[in-house]
């Protein structure tokens, strides 16, 4: 089987990775350096189970640029490219899927196409329409940064969309789910076969349901700071209720990520004309967080008596996840925006990046210095390099995990 794999995030290569266990798989990027990192055996994401992978299986993967991609040859073409959310249109950017179903089908390729990527409710229908075809499936993926390939060796469950029902159709569908489940460590795994539009809302709705987990728990911390109680105290007599459960429930500056930020609000945007209070009300409530954060933060630094534009703010990592180098949409980046407002000056210690500044921030990936010069520390994920100064460090980090 041959399976060209369009996008190298975390979606992309760990799907590429899992499949070449057993296919050839050309992996497809724009950028060179990421090309030569995955022929060379280097991970370009800091995922454990990638770098392992990559390193030592014996994998059927080469990696191209663009203008390479072998889509005449593929059986299966998957799309793993980025769709960032368009504040200004209130939708999903979908033009890079566009622009490989294009190139796709310039190319007369035979192949099925499987969109990985987010995308709005509707479009796979609506992009088959244009194109006369019914030879483009969706296929939702539910994995988390850091964790993609372990998530895809052990999937909670596989769902391909098709936009009919023909046997030709769902066969192909059936193929694609086998080969996914072929490359996992996993036994009995679920497998789901509905329309596409059903599983591009099971996507939206999914992450969606997590935001919401996330923004209940830190509404629930918020109370406990304002009232002075004790937030663990409160989450571990809810959690052990067994409908609840303990997991997703440590309290953080706001949901962020590649994923349920847009994906929130693409949801909201999906729910146009559709009576809704709840799906609204996630949107909003991180916005509520992150300000509740950052009038908490002023408050500790004006304890030292200083003005806010007197103060400095030291910001500990930009990364969502301990094991992550993903800081994309980040929660701490919207308290910092709200900082810097009030005139305090903002530093951050972020050993990922390289170069002095970051969007007009300095950068200190000096301890000592960073912690020296910092009134106060926020630290979205606490870390025990902190200990020393932990008397400046402000946190919602209860649990000390993700």
């Amino acid at each position: 089987m041959k399976i060209v794999v369009v996008g190298t995030g975390y979606v992309g290569l760990s799907n590429a990775i899992l499949l070449a266990q057993k296919n050839d798989v050309t992996a497809v990027d724009v950028l060179p350096s990421k090309v030569d990192a995955i022929n060379e055996r280097i991970s370009p994401i800091d995922d454990k189970e990638i770098i392992s992978y990559l390193k030592e299986k014996d994998l059927r993967l080469h990696a191209v640029t663009g203008e390479h991609a072998p889509y005449a040859e593929a059986d299966y073409i998957i799309i793993s490219t980025p769709t960032n959310y368009d504040e200004k249109k209130n939708f999903f950017d979908t033009s890079s899927v566009e622009k490989v179903i294009d190139d796709a089908f310039r190319a007369n390729t035979p192949a099925y196409i499987v969109i990985k990527s987010t995308i709005p409710v509707g479009f796979t229908e609506e992009i088959s329409k244009k194109y006369h075809t019914d030879k483009i499936l969706f296929s939702p993926e539910f994995l988390r940064e850091g964790k993609a390939l372990y998530d895809n060796l052990y999937p909670s469950r596989v769902i391909v969309g098709t936009v009919n029902k023909k046997e030709q159709t769902l066969s192909a569908a059936r193929k694609f789910a086998d080969l996914l489940c072929a490359g996992a460590l996993k036994d009995n795994i679920d497998r789901l076969l509905m329309h596409t539009t059903e599983a591009e809302a099971v996507k939206l709705f999914s992450n969606t349901f997590l935001a919401m987990r996330v923004s209940f728990f830190n509404e629930l911390d918020t109370y406990a700071e304002m009232r002075g109680l004790n937030t663990s105290d409160i989450i571990q007599g809810v959690c052990l209720d067994p409908r609840i459960g303990n997991h997703y429930n440590n309290p953080s500056f706001g949901y962020g990520g590649y994923c349920l930020p847009k994906d929130t609000k693409q949801l909201l945007a999906n729910f146009d004309k559709v009576p809704n209070n709840l799906i609204n009300a996630i949107v909003s409530s991180n916005k509520t967080r992150k300000d509740f954060i950052s009038g908490q933060v002023l408050a500790m630094a004006e304890k030292s008596g200083k003005e806010p534009d007197q103060i400095t703010i030291g910001v500990y990592r930009l990364t969502m996840k301990s094991g992550s180098d993903n800081f994309r949409q980040s929660s701490i980046q919207g308290v910092m925006k709200r900082l810097k407002k009030t005139g305090a000056t903002i530093v951050i210690y972020e050993p990922t990046i390289k170069e002095s500044t970051f969007n007009g921030y300095t950068v200190i990936n000096d301890a000592e210095t960073f912690q020296t010069q910092s009134d106060v520390i926020i630290a979205n994920r606490y870390d025990d390099s902190l200990k020393n100064v932990k008397d400046k460090v402000y946190t919602r980090d209860i649990f000390a995990r993700d």
